[in-house]
């Protein structure tokens, strides 16, 4: 705290100046550090019980003062010292003490009042009452029996001992049983049973009132007492037996005409009218001058009228009256509703300046009316005069108080019904501001939000409290700043600019003081991506994001909670819960997972919330209360109840059932029914024991299946259908097979299921030929071959026949078509497909079904090649009753032969005479080896293999290359037309050094050109590998290198012309050593050139080292198999022998490499 006089003070403390010419009084909380009266702050609640099953009882007594208060007690009036009794549990600076539960409990039975005390006055506690309850007993006593005559009233007396209340009185037999009553019988409120008349059965042994404490647990009952009715003359009629009985009511309880009852404010009035007399009167109630209160009701038969709280408007008069058909009489009830006392105005503790006037009030109201008495410091107040002390009616007035003015001043209201305490402290005092709030105080605030700075002052007078910002003289004002009645200062929609040091001024006539406070403030917390509505299936992973942005200065304090239905989620109670990164993960999403999540950004300062609901899909449960109704032969109504959904709207109900004779236990789909259904008529077969139960079904699944009905059998009745799917088929000539899909076990509709099968020609007039069997098929056996027959089966059971079944038409065994097309004939069409055409066999010579016909054909010899040579046989079959086909898939310039035949349902028949025909050349196949066997700096050397299928006389090849350096954009495609087919190499020159290129190959025939293959190379450059052999052949060691290679392949030659002089020939795995297949040797990745057959669109490679040899046997193909065995390539790339064409057989090509080798 900080004391600073500013400009301005001069002018603010001559306002306080005049301020402090008035009185000043408040109830004021008095900082502990100011010395101040003694303030009671925690008491007993009286009356305190002992109840029997507590282990002690605690008189409480706490206060407050400076100096600290001393505590005295006394005891009905008198001093009573707990601290000296040492049966009691004390504690220390306080004056509460305990009543341990020993034994002697009556010894602290009594009313207390505790008094706190210093140097400054006295406050006193309200009275509290401290109860032991006794144990209430019936006096042991002998009971007379009672002896009635019947009809004559009487009551049974209970007379319950003295306890702590509520007491409930009840009437019951030595079994423990209540005894029942009427109208004729009932409890009265004093607990007295009562009877109106006596009959016979009233006579007992063992009417016993039992007296129940349950505030103390306690339960006494009365000794039994007899019942004796003495009954009528026997021989007197009912009628004048009744007739001396009969009398008007009289009251048995209240007595007299009129009584008065006195009722406090909020308690249940209770008003009774027992009558006696015969028959048994009726008991009515009226309230006088007005109805009775609405919430009012009758109990005990009519006899108790009960107004439950009452309030003022419930007093007044009321009446019972009790008739039967000889008369009536009634009583009159004067209710008084009365208060305990309620202060109209408490007197509350001051503060006031030396020399005030000093005005305690004090008034109460209640019915009757309190009685108001005055204390000063526990003491009566006539006890402690004052000159400058006044009294008149309900105010004490002190004139030009003083410090010794100071005291305890106690108002207490008191009547029948209760008593009020209150003490007021008086305080008389100057002081300078004391300022309550730590000094240097740190707020932080939201930019838009509001803000509190506290500036908590004690003083007397009161202050006048001022703020500023940053050292202003000038105090803060406009519309956004309030200093509040407490001193503190409230920020409305704080600014950026609000940001800095506060300081809080307080002023009254005695002094000055300050504090300061710094003000910081921050960006608002924002919730910028909110978790969204969600429907998640059962059993699956949810997930909610929730991303905020927050001041940085609070990343050490920022936190983001999840909350489900307004409760925080515990995350260490489960793993199910997960959250990362602002996502917050449900495992196994169950149903108690419902609800809605909400998620909360928060600061140190403010807070942002947002939430989402978050509904879980399952499959419905299953549907309910299923039962079965309407009950027919053939059908039966199910009614259900359907389950819930669980947020997916059931779309159909699944309706199964399971029977017990067949497959118990196996259960089937019976009927789909739609989901807005709650009902459904099952069709059903005769003489099966039905079971049903139901599903639903949702968008999630189907849910799992009711409870099963109880079971249905249907009775039994003849088929409703006979068999479906009849197949006839003659696999025969001679035999005519008929088979029928059979009726399920549940169609059958009784025992003893067979079927009728019945057959005739169709083509002769005869009857029917019948036969009955068990199974579901039959063999009608030597038949003409393909004849028509009429057939039908029906079924049958012990019940009677099926219904009439339809008529079908089937025919007897096939056999092989005996006769061939005549006049077949071919039509070319192109290089590869030709129609054929045939005369029709007739329909005589078919014996079976036409299934259609077959043309059968197979290669004779290429026309390229004048040797023959059968090749694979092809067959197409052309089904239906056509004359023509196209024959697809021919080789070009080729011979072929050809037949036609038909076939049936049994197999084909003979074949057509050989027609042989001939295809037109065709274009090549593309060519299976095409390589670059020699790369320069100006050219490239290629060489191919012709293609294995001509399909024709070759007439030239087309060559053609690119420029294709790895740019979007190529060069100019350039041709070379070689007119010579045997020609199966060639030079490309005038080619840039190092570029790349993309060469083209197609062979031709006088039809055209065939497919393309392709390849990529890259030329090369002199100089660079002249530059780098120089480089490395002026190096000593190289030159050693070379001289050691040299003499090794020296000695490898002599070798291998000594061991050729020897042998003459070379043997097989010589001569494959020196020509071997390229296929074995696999394709060097080293080499400049890469092997494509793709079409004609350029391809881009990397361009390979020019450093290496290109290697032989890039491809598995060779050119050997064009030639004879011992054909090759010269080192210089020609071609050694001639060109054979091998057919069947896949072309391979051996390369061998150029002589030149760069280094």
């Amino acid at each position: 705290m900080r004391l600073q006089r500013s400009p301005g003070l001069e002018t603010l403390l001559c306002v306080v100046t005049c301020v402090c010419a008035f009185q000043w009084a408040t109830a004021i909380d008095i900082p502990l550090e100011v010395e101040q009266l003694p303030t009671i702050t925690a008491q007993s609640v009286s009356p305190l019980i002992a109840f029997s099953y507590d282990e002690s009882f605690t008189m409480t007594c706490e206060a407050k003062g400076n100096p600290e208060p001393e505590f005295r007690w006394t005891k009905n009036g008198q001093e009573f010292d707990p601290f000296v009794d040492l049966r009691l549990m004390k504690e220390e600076n306080s004056g509460t003490f305990g009543i341990p539960n020993n034994g002697n409990l009556t010894d602290y039975q009594g009313t207390y009042r505790c008094y706190a005390s210093n140097k400054l006055g006295t406050a006193i506690s309200k009275e509290i009452e401290f109860i032991v309850p006794q144990v209430p007993k019936f006096p042991k006593e002998k009971l007379e029996p009672v002896v009635v005559e019947e009809g004559q009233a009487f009551v049974l007396q209970c007379d319950p001992p003295k306890g702590l209340p509520p007491l409930q009185i009840y009437w019951m037999n030595t079994n423990l049983q209540h005894i029942e009553q009427d109208e004729r019988m009932s409890t009265g409120l004093n607990g007295d049973l009562y009877f109106s008349h006596a009959i016979k059965k009233d006579s007992r042994k063992d009417y016993c009132c039992s007296a129940v404490f349950p505030r103390i647990r306690t339960i006494v009952q009365k000794t039994p007492m007899s019942v004796t009715v003495k009954t009528k003359n026997s021989d007197m009629s009912p009628y004048n037996a009744n007739a001396m009985l009969a009398r008007r009511p009289s009251l048995m309880t209240p007595s007299g005409v009129k009584s008065e009852t006195r009722i406090v404010k909020g308690e249940d009035l209770k008003l009774e009218c027992i009558a006696e007399g015969f028959p048994t009167p009726q008991v009515e109630w009226v309230k006088m001058g007005s109805k009775l209160p609405n919430k009012a009701n009758v109990g005990h038969h009519g006899k108790l009228l009960i107004v439950p709280r009452v309030e003022q408007e419930d007093d007044g008069k009321y009446m019972c009256k009790a008739k039967n058909s000889h008369g009536e009489t009634v009583h009159y009830f004067t209710v008084m509703v009365e208060e305990p006392p309620e202060w109209v105005f408490e007197p509350e503790s001051q503060i006031h300046m030396i020399g005030s006037e000093v005005v305690i009030k004090c008034s109460a109201t209640g019915i009757p009316q309190p009685i108001v008495t005055w204390r000063v410091n526990g003491v009566a107040l006539e006890q402690v005069p004052a000159a400058n002390r006044k009294q008149t009616d309900d105010t004490i007035i002190l004139h030009n108080a003083q410090p010794s003015d100071s005291a305890v001043y106690q108002c207490e209201a008191n009547n029948t019904h209760g008593t009020l305490l209150s003490n007021a402290n008086i305080m008389i005092m100057n002081l300078a501001p004391m300022i309550l709030t730590a000094e240097g105080e740190d707020y932080s605030a939201v930019e838009g939000k509001g803000v509190v700075m506290h500036c908590k002052v004690f003083s007397s007078p009161p202050p006048t409290i001022t703020w500023s910002k940053d050292e202003s003289s000038e105090p803060v004002e406009g519309p956004r700043f309030t200093v509040h009645d407490n001193g503190s200062l409230e920020i409305n929609t704080v600014e950026k600019g609000d940001a800095g040091q506060y300081t809080c001024f307080a002023i009254n006539t005695e002094g000055t003081s300050a504090i300061d406070a710094t003000l910081y403030v921050k960006d608002p917390t924002r919730i910028v991506a909110a978790p969204e509505d969600m429907q998640i299936v059962m059993g699956t992973t949810a997930q909610l994001s929730c991303l905020a942005e927050y001041d940085k200065s609070f990343s050490d304090d920022f936190e983001l909670l999840w909350g489900k239905d307004g409760e925080e989620i515990a995350f260490n109670d489960t793993e199910r819960y997960v959250v990362e990164d602002g996502i917050l993960q449900i495992v196994q999403v169950s149903h108690r997972d419902q609800g809605v999540y909400s998620c909360v950004a928060r600061t140190p300062v403010d807070q942002d919330t947002a939430s989402a609901l978050l509904m879980v899909l399952d499959v419905p449960d299953a549907p309910e209360s299923l039962v079965l109704s309407e009950h027919r032969n053939k059908s039966v109504k199910a009614k259900w109840v359907p389950g819930d959904d669980h947020n997916s709207t059931v779309t159909e109900f699944i309706i199964e059932y399971e029977e017990s004779q067949r497959e118990p236990g196996n259960w089937k789909e019976l009927i789909r029914v739609p989901g807005n259904h709650g009902s459904a008529v099952l069709k059903l077969h005769s003489h099966v024991d039905y079971r049903f139960r139901a599903s639903a079904v949702n968008a999630v699944g189907m849910g799992p299946p009711s409870e099963p009905t109880e079971r249905y059998k249907t009775p039994a009745a003849a088929p409703d259908k006979n068999p479906e799917n009849i197949k006839i088929e003659g696999h025969l000539p001679h035999e005519m097979d008929i088979n029928w899909e059979p009726l399920l076990p549940i169609e059958h509709n009784g025992p003893g299921l067979e079927y009728k099968v019945s057959y005739r020609r169709q083509d002769v007039d005869e009857d029917w030929k019948e036969h009955m069997v068990k199974r579901h098929s039959f063999v009608v056996k030597d038949t003409p071959t393909f004849v028509p027959y009429h057939i039908k089966i029906q079924a049958k059971n012990s019940e009677g026949w099926g219904p009439e079944p339809r008529i079908l038409t089937g025919y007897s065994g096939e056999d092989f078509p005996s006769a061939a097309p005549d006049d077949v004939g071919v039509e070319v069409m192109n290089s590869s497909v030709v129609q054929v055409s045939w005369t029709r066999v007739h329909k005589d010579k078919l014996h079976g079904h036409l299934g259609g016909y077959r043309i059968n054909w197979w290669r004779m010899r290429s026309l390229v090649d004048s040797k023959k040579s059968h090749g694979d046989k092809h067959a197409l079959a052309i089904p239906g009753d056509r004359n023509h086909g196209l024959v697809p898939g021919l080789t070009p310039f080729s011979e072929y032969s050809l037949t036609v035949m038909t076939f049936n349902g049994r197999g084909n028949g003979p074949g057509s005479h050989p027609v042989h025909f001939k295809t037109p050349e065709g274009v090549p196949e593309k060519n299976p080896v095409f390589r670059v066997t020699d790369v320069q700096k100006h050219s490239v050397s290629v060489a191919w293999a012709p293609p294995l299928e001509p399909n024709g006389i070759l007439t030239r090849y087309l060559l053609e290359y690119q420029l294709i350096n790895d740019t979007d954009e190529v060069g100019a495609l350039q041709t070379v037309d070689i007119t010579n087919p045997a020609t199966t190499k060639w030079v490309v020159r005038e080619l840039d050094p190092v570029s790349k290129y993309k060469l083209y190959l197609r062979s031709c025939t006088t039809v055209g050109c065939g497919p393309v293959v392709s390849e990529e190379c890259t030329t090369t450059l002199e100089a660079s590998l002249a530059s780098i052999h120089g480089g490395i052949s002026t190096q000593g060691w190289f030159i050693g290198l070379m001289c050691a290679i040299a003499l090794l392949i020296l000695i490898v030659l002599i070798a291998c012309f000594v061991n050729r002089n020897k042998g003459g020939k070379y043997s097989v795995k010589e001569k494959e050593d020196l020509h071997p297949d390229v296929e074995s040797q696999g394709m060097n990745d080293d080499t400049f050139c890469e092997y494509s057959d793709n079409d004609e669109k350029p391809l881009k490679g990397s361009q390979r080292s020019l450093s290496r040899e290109i290697k032989a046997g890039d491809s598995g193909d060779s050119l050997v198999d064009y030639g004879d065995e011992d054909a090759q390539f010269n080192e210089d790339g020609s071609f050694i022998g001639e060109y054979a064409a091998r057919k069947e057989k896949r072309v391979s090509a051996e390369i061998k490499a150029s002589a030149q080798t760069p280094a």
